[in-house]
C-alpha cells in the first residue's frame, strides 16, 4: 500500500473536488482519493507506486494544476 499527498491549485468548490477525485481515481492501482479543499491537499492511496506524472496528467485533465 502506498500513500502520497500532492497540492492542487485552482480548486474553489465541491465540483472541483469531485472532478479531481474522479480523474485521479481512474489511475490504475489507485484505491482512494481524499481532497481537502481549503488547503488543496490531495492524498492518493494505491496498491502500487503511482508516478507523479500520472497524477499531474489526471489533475490537468480535471482542469487544475499540481503545485511545485
Amino acid at each position: 500500500m502506498s500513500e502520497a499527498t500532492y497540492t492542487v491549485t485552482g480548486m474553489t468548490c465541491e465540483h472541483c473536488v469531485l472532478s479531481v477525485t474522479e480523474e485521479v481515481g481512474e489511475i490504475a492501482g489507485v484505491t482512494g482519493v481524499r481532497v481537502d479543499l481549503p488547503t488543496g491537499a490531495v492524498t492518493v492511496t494505491s496498491d502500487q507506486e503511482i508516478d507523479v506524472d500520472q497524477v499531474r496528467a489526471a489533475v490537468e485533465e480535471a482542469g487544475y494544476q499540481l503545485a511545485y
